[in-house]
């Protein structure tokens, strides 16, 4: 339970001044909304902000690659999986987690590109596999170097046990959430 807050005070928590847009939005709602107990807002409002901003910076890194989002999480899926960098589509839903008829667009998209290819799955001749090319792999892991390196620029506001810390409560708030 969070101590009592006089509705009134625009500080933030603790009393300082309101150091960003979030400090503002709790203010806000604690003056108009007593009642509410906003503490979630001063978590969930930042990372809802800070993922938006995350998105930016990734279509970022992968524009300069000429790539989209789904385009960079398809061939990442693939680059993770190791050599031969391929998996069957079920695999590739399960990575990207969208249905089989968009990951169906997805691969026709990206073997058009000449970024992956469909190969026979030598196991079961009804199926295939899918497969990062050579251009694929370069695309995907130079715009895998561009993304870490904005990504450690984000995360420069943080010492290295601050972010080990950060990335343990987030993996407690958030894996309840996973498969």
């Amino acid at each position: 339970m969070t101590p009592p807050h006089d509705p009134h005070d625009s500080r933030g928590p603790a009393g300082e001044a309101p150091t960003d847009e979030v400090d503002l939005i709790v203010a806000a709602w604690r003056r108009e909304a007593p009642q509410l107990d906003v503490e979630p807002l001063e978590v969930l409002s930042r990372v809802a902000r800070l993922a938006r901003h995350l998105d930016r910076l990734r279509r970022g890194a992968f524009s300069a690659h000429d790539l989209e989002t789904w385009e960079f999480d398809v061939l990442a899926a693939l680059r993770r999986a190791g050599a031969p960098h391929e998996l069957s589509p079920g695999q590739l839903l399960v990575e990207t987690l969208v249905t089989s008829g968009t990951m169906t667009n997805r691969v026709d998209r990206l073997v058009t590109r000449g970024l992956v290819e469909r190969r026979p799955d030598p196991a079961d001749r009804r199926s295939v596999r899918v497969r990062l090319t050579a251009a694929g792999s370069d695309v995907v892991d130079a715009a895998l170097a561009d993304l870490v390196e904005a990504e450690h620029r984000m995360l420069d506001v943080l010492g290295r046990e601050e972010r080990r810390a950060l990335a343990t409560l987030l993996r407690r708030v958030s894996a309840p959430f996973e498969g």
